[in-house]
């Protein structure tokens, strides 16, 4: 007999395709009758209303760090929600957003030790634009109000985050969008930057330029994430992030880093921004800060720049939402950053890093459709070409048809749930859940695999190969 849940199981796809809004998503996704519908999750799987098993290739989205299915985390919520459902951390506090405030400053190095909570990735790096103006205005700098961010860089929706990003598809419906942005090159092509110093790179040196055309005394901040995911999953060279800062230090600029990707335990640190040796001012983060058992999204800030603000004439931090440390959420967040901790999953991911780069640079030598492995940690993304052997690309057309159809149709017919990404070179993207062990990743290689198979087919097909 059905019960009630599998009869709400049934319904749902109905009810989608009639009634949901769905998140950047063309009009043939958002009709399409044959959507995904999850129902369930266990470890790195999805189950959905077919009855149908996936490996969540992408953590969700580079968020279920933990994995699905944990009823600690459920208790969690379940047993706040009984005792203070809500209370507003504005000018107040409860004690689950202090709790979870402290654990991330704990984790944190050096002053970066106050902790502001908001609902998502979008508005942290909104708080972050905003806190950057409001601290050199109080310092008596009003005219730094430029913000310095890096080309196909995805840093939210929100006006201001939206702004900063640099992925030309999705700023140009809104566009004019906030005038003093500024986008440089990232790192792409420079992953290995061989015997030419930090400070040569052409990367580096246009951000400096960059400052100098804007005038330093107008620019208030540098936003970049510590792997780049947008535009081809950039590692940066080495001491790139330390010469960000020099830089910054200069022009007294604030330098912030967008760790909601990278951060608890994706590049196998607590936060991106070790892994690359960075110092930054401020750091944002959402996604894996509750593994998405929960919304949030914070950011962190050194004290020194919070208490200059405070105690400047002017005295506030104008800025806050009504959800923002939302009792739930933080206790949610407590008990997925304890998991994380005593279950040694950033350790984790450090011990079977090599093991997931070998795979794939496997897969790699197997297929020539595969240009570049690129990534770290738990945070991978193929690039993919005609023949690597080549210095042809996909034409953008192709690229719309080998990330909108062959691999999405190869991915669902493997069992694997991931992106196929086509805003910069084409990729496709791998970011398991954090406890993913070697078996799961083997399931992974063996789907990839499989999908890869279908395009190099389809390439030799429509190449005449």
């Amino acid at each position: 007999m059905a019960t009630a849940a599998d009869k709400r199981d049934a319904a749902a796809r109905e009810q989608a395709a009639q009634y949901l809004g769905m998140h950047f998503a063309s009009a043939s996704a958002w009709r399409d009758p044959e959507r995904p519908v999850f129902v369930r999750g266990e470890g790195c799987y999805l189950w959905d209303d077919k009855g149908d098993r996936y490996l969540d290739g992408l953590s969700g989205l580079f968020c279920v760090n933990i994995g699905h299915g944990r009823a600690d985390l459920a208790a969690a919520a379940s047993a706040q929600a009984e005792r203070l459902a809500f209370a507003t951390n504005w000018s107040a506090a409860h004690p689950p957003s202090s709790e979870a405030a402290a654990l991330i400053a704990s984790l944190a190095p050096g002053d970066l030790d106050v902790v502001f909570f908001v609902n998502s990735g979008s508005e942290a790096n909104e708080s972050a634009i905003k806190f950057a103006r409001q601290y050199h205005q109080s310092q008596g700098e009003p005219k730094r109000i430029k913000v310095i961010s890096r080309e196909m860089a995805y840093h939210g929706t929100t006006l201001g985050a939206l702004s900063a990003t640099g992925i030309p598809r999705f700023r140009e419906p809104f566009l004019p969008l906030l005038p003093w942005f500024r986008h440089v090159p990232n790192t792409y092509g420079w992953e290995q930057a061989g015997d030419v110093s930090a400070a040569e790179l052409p990367c580096l040196r246009a951000i400096e330029e960059a400052i100098i055309e804007e005038g330093p005394e107008t620019v208030a901040l540098l936003i970049a994430e510590p792997v780049q995911n947008v535009g081809g999953v950039l590692v940066p060279p080495e001491d790139y992030w330390r010469e960000l800062r020099r830089i910054c230090d200069r022009y007294g600029v604030l330098l912030a880093s967008d760790d909601i990707i990278c951060g608890f335990g994706r590049l196998g640190h607590w936060f991106g921004f070790e892994r690359v040796g960075a110092e930054p001012d401020i750091v944002t983060f959402a996604k894996g800060v509750t593994s998405a058992y929960a919304p949030l999204g914070g950011m962190i800030v050194r004290r020194p720049l919070v208490d200059g603000l405070l105690d400047s004439p002017v005295a506030t931090f104008t800025h806050g939402a009504t959800f923002g440390g939302h009792p739930v959420s933080t206790a949610v967040a407590v008990a997925n950053i304890t998991a994380l901790r005593e279950e040694r999953i950033p350790e984790h991911v450090l011990e079977l890093e090599a093991y997931f780069r070998a795979g794939l640079d496997e897969l790699a030598l197997r297929h020539r459709s595969v240009k570049e492995v690129r990534g770290a940690g738990f945070l991978y993304g193929l690039e993919l070409a005609p023949d690597r052997d080549t210095a042809r690309e996909f034409t953008p057309s192709e690229k719309v048809e080998v990330c909108g159809r062959i691999l999405l149709d190869a991915m669902s017919r493997a069992g694997l749930f991931t992106r196929a990404d086509d805003r910069g070179p084409a990729m496709l993207m791998l970011a398991p859940p954090l406890v993913a062990d070697r078996t799961v990743l083997d399931d992974l290689f063996t789907m990839v695999d499989s999908a890869l198979v279908e395009l190099d087919g389809w390439v030799a097909k429509s190449h005449g190969v």
